[in-house]
């Protein structure tokens, strides 16, 4: 008597039976991702010259508008935390197209899948790896700036190449007027416009609850960011504190500022203060993403460079107390070295420095990233 052999079902791919996993959704949704990704990916771009220009570029950079990195910055970080509920929307709306069966069709399919491999993996890094940059944690081995800057251009290639093959479909559903978008079903429309409003009201929730470590009129909305603008000594916040960077207590009778160039000199505390003093309201804006405003004293730039005898075109190289930290030395293009508002400030809000602050004397220019607004200045010298 023969045995009876059981036929085991035919393995099928997953079936995603949501009316909203269609093209207009996913348009409609990668509209406002794409002009998320392009306003963070172009200030990126320019917070990353601030950073680290090229010796080509370094005395090219503007000083002015004083408030400019404030603002591209405060996008740059916006713009990043508002596009991770919308990325995680519009991979709602497409992913049952990850699974499609079969999942390689032809050589074009092929590279059109890898491309889109590409641009997904890209974006969660991007998105994750800067989001966790804003709370200064990093449990991975690298470096972050370098492989942040180089995922940037990654991604937005593989974004360029994943409009340029969808682009057909794209025009298609991009209005509601188009004829495919008018050819779906009429039911879905009031499903489709809830979907789109709870999106835009995460989107609204996420960037009220943290723009405001930036933009400081909405600080009271400032419940999600890792900075409050009005939190820290004198009212500013300090991202690396004296004891992080190995700065002991400064010795005010010993402390020495040495300027090198044509007329070296070298002036105590005491003589810094009694120079001419001038006041600046600038603001500090770090790459995190927060930032405010302040009153800074001090004496200017020009007066000590012109008191050594450096040239209108001299750049400076600003040497910190510092001992551990990879700003501990900074170079100031000309446009930053002679612009009057540059100052070697003594002071914050009218009370000397703190030594979280950078006390006794630090750096603070217009248009320029928090990272280079050196603390602790213990030399100059004339380049």
């Amino acid at each position: 008597m023969g045995v009876m052999k059981r036929r085991l079902p035919a393995v099928r791919p997953p079936a995603f039976r949501g009316r909203l996993h269609d093209a207009r959704t996913a348009t409609s949704i990668g509209r406002w991702l794409g002009a998320a990704i392009a306003v963070c990916f172009g200030t990126g771009l320019i917070s990353h010259y601030l950073q680290h220009p090229p010796a080509w570029l370094t005395d090219e950079l503007p000083s002015r508008p004083a408030w400019g990195y404030r603002l591209t910055q405060g996008l740059h970080v916006a713009s990043g935390i508002a596009a991770i509920p919308l990325l995680l929307a519009k991979l709602w709306a497409v992913y049952p197209r990850l699974f499609a069966w079969p999942p390689v069709r032809s050589v074009r399919h092929a590279l059109e899948r890898v491309s889109v491999a590409v641009l997904v993996a890209g974006a969660v890094f991007e998105l994750a790896t800067g989001l966790l940059n804003t709370v200064q944690w990093y449990p991975w081995p690298f470096s972050f700036v370098p492989v942040h800057f180089a995922v940037a251009w990654l991604l937005a290639g593989a974004l360029l190449l994943h409009v340029a093959v969808k682009y057909p479909q794209i025009r298609a559903h991009w209005s509601r007027a188009s004829p495919a978008s008018a050819a779906l079903p009429v039911a879905d429309g009031p499903d489709r416009r809830s979907l789109l409003t709870g999106v835009a009201a995460a989107v609204g929730a996420v960037t009220l609850t943290t723009v405001g470590q930036s933009f400081t009129p909405l600080k009271a909305f400032d419940v999600l960011a890792p900075r409050h603008p009005d939190h820290g000594p004198e009212g500013l916040p300090v991202n690396r504190t004296a004891r992080a960077a190995g700065v002991v207590q400064v010795d005010a009778l010993a402390y020495r500022l040495e300027v090198q160039g044509p007329r070296p000199y070298t002036l105590t505390l005491a003589e810094l203060a009694a120079l001419t003093q001038h006041e600046s309201v600038l603001p500090i804006a770090c790459v995190e993403g927060w930032s405010k405003s302040a009153h800074w004293t001090g004496v200017r730039m020009t007066d000590l460079l012109r008191r050594a005898g450096a040239p209108l075109d001299a750049r400076v190289r600003v040497v910190s107390l510092e001992r551990y930290g990879a700003y501990r030395v900074m170079e100031m293009g000309r446009a930053y070295a002679h612009d009057p508002l540059t100052l070697l400030a003594l002071k914050l809000n009218g009370q000397t420095l703190t030594a979280d602050h950078g006390y006794p004397a630090r750096i603070i220019a217009p248009n320029r990233p928090g990272v280079l607004q050196t603390k602790w200045v213990t030399r100059l010298e004339v380049l």
